[in-house]
């Protein structure tokens, strides 16, 4: 049954702020101002062999007005409920969007200021967007996890734990739970009036195993991804818990005596729990066409899919599709309406391995000429600007395609891949390297034993031109993260990243322990 919005969060005044906020822009000369109130309510409980070591319980409330103002951005924000002080903070949005027309006038008029391709000096305009009036969305979930109590949920990671604590070779085990619901209001000077509320969760248990001869350890983490799901995810609804807790302990003890592997070239087949991280480090940021442009460079760099190779790019083998959505079922970038009023849409960004299009926002998709945004405005917090962030980025996976097993079937001498664990990539999001919590040998389309010490080695277009085959709809995990990062002052996003299991040929695979022997 659908969830209705929150009624303490409908008390609060929003019409009237925004009323007052939005009133006052327009009075000052704003060509464009828009409203956005936020409760962000984000809870977290540790455990450390079963016992707690941990807990918190934040709400982050307050609003933002955001206007242009004679081709300038003005933003500012606030806490006080007050028509006065909603008005208040329009009048400093829009001083400061004078005071950056006169800096950016400056600036542009300097011989020595080099334009990016677009022009840097040009005014700030907003693609066109149909007016949303009274518009109310409610992601999908059963239970919020906010109307379980502490106890019950403290008390599930402590028999989780107990159970791992219990198997022979487990020494510790680290537990933990993430839980956020937020809630949003926006209005705009164009009509548009959204309400909306997320919910989103992420439980995680690692497993550590400790040689007590030798003081060699090594860990094992569940792979249950995040998810837009509520407390029904810990009851068994989307994953099984028990299923995957079982047979952690195993799967640890066998990593122990795994043997190190040899370096080389390789067949991979990689699943879905540890190719989501791929995807969002190579494709995901690659394709926020802020950075493309190079207007995003401070944080983690800019990217090598230039808008320039929009349409021409081989960014992959032809097997190669790839969507952005920001209206996945569970995802955790899923919304009804982006932080400037953009309605949630799907659209591919990767088209038979060819590069296609980009992650926008309003003014980007105006600055390129590439029409209406396609809704990836995000802002973290009431005290931040919304900036170009990632929707759910993934991998199609093949309707008639194959399983996991018959992947593996198809390798005579590869390495199965689960699990994500460390990273590195560079500035430009092309040479990259990954490691995973568990590497299986592939003997004769044959699991042959695990092994330790793996990662591949790729620069991204090598990799994605490397992938055979696609598994079918019956391999596709939606896995994510609650914490990518971007902008400064520093905001961070929850995105999922759907694929299927996936086939690639040829790949490098370096040993872990002699590259950092070097």
């Amino acid at each position: 049954m659908p969830h209705s919005i929150d009624e303490a969060f409908t008390a609060l005044p929003l019409r009237a702020l925004a009323d007052a906020a939005l009133a006052r822009a327009r009075e000052l000369g704003a060509d464009h101002a828009d409203f956005r109130f936020e409760r962000v309510r984000s809870a977290s409980w540790r455990l450390r062999d079963a016992r707690p070591s941990g807990s918190s319980d934040t709400t982050d409330l307050g609003y933002a007005v955001r206007v242009v103002h004679d081709g300038s951005w003005g933003f500012a924000s606030g806490v006080d409920l007050s028509m006065d002080a909603a008005a208040r903070v329009a009048g400093q949005a829009v001083a400061m969007a004078k005071l950056s027309a006169k800096v950016t006038r400056a600036a542009g008029s300097d011989a020595g200021a080099p334009p990016t391709p677009f022009g840097q000096w040009g005014r700030v305009e907003l693609a066109d967007e149909p007016v949303h009036a009274d518009r109310t969305w409610v992601s999908s979930y059963e239970i919020n996890p906010f109307d379980v109590t502490d106890g019950e949920k403290s008390g599930l990671l402590a028999d989780w734990s107990a159970r791992l604590l219990a198997a022979d070779g487990v020494a510790h085990v680290d537990a933990s739970l993430l839980t956020v619901q937020e809630n949003k209001f926006y209005a705009d000077t164009a009509g548009t009036v959204t309400t909306q509320q997320r919910v989103r969760l992420h439980p995680q248990l690692t497993a550590v195993a400790v040689d007590g001869t030798t003081g060699e350890f090594d860990s094992m983490r569940t792979i249950a991804p995040p998810v837009g799901r509520g407390w029904e995810y810990l009851l068994g609804t989307g994953w099984d818990w028990d299923a995957e807790l079982a047979r952690i302990p195993s799967l640890l003890a066998e990593k122990m005596r795994a043997p190190s592997v040899e370096a080389g070239t390789y067949d991979l087949v990689v699943d879905p729990s540890n190719l989501w991280l791929t995807i969002h480090e190579s494709i995901g940021h690659a394709t926020e066409l802020d950075r493309a442009l190079g207007y995003e460079a401070a944080y983690a760099g800019t990217s090598f899919a230039t808008f320039d190779q929009l349409g021409k790019l081989a960014y992959g083998s032809p097997v190669m599709n790839v969507t952005g959505d920001r209206t996945a079922e569970h995802g955790l970038a899923t919304v009804g309406y982006d932080d400037e009023g953009v309605e949630a849409q799907s659209w591919d960004l990767i088209k038979d391995g060819t590069l296609t299009g980009y992650q926008l926002d309003r003014r980007i998709a105006k600055l390129t000429g590439l029409g209406r945004s396609n809704g990836c405005a995000y802002a973290d917090s009431p005290a931040h600007v919304p900036v170009q962030r990632m929707a759910n980025v993934s991998l199609q996976p093949d309707p008639g395609g194959l399983s996991t097993e018959d992947l593996i079937g198809g390798v005579e001498r590869g390495i199965y891949v689960v699990g994500d664990r460390s990273w590195s990539i560079d500035m430009q999001r092309y040479n990259f390297q990954f490691t995973g919590q568990r590497f299986f040998r592939i003997e004769n389309g044959r699991l042959a034993g695990q092994l330790r010490d793996v990662a591949y080695q790729a620069t991204t277009t090598d990799f994605w031109g490397s992938m055979e085959k696609v598994g079918g709809p019956q391999t596709y995990v939606l896995g994510g993260a609650f914490n990518c990062g971007k902008a400064q002052p520093g905001q961070v996003a929850a995105v999922s990243h759907g694929c299927p299991s996936a086939l690639f040929r040829g790949v490098t695979i370096l040993n872990t322990t002699q590259e950092a022997g070097r």
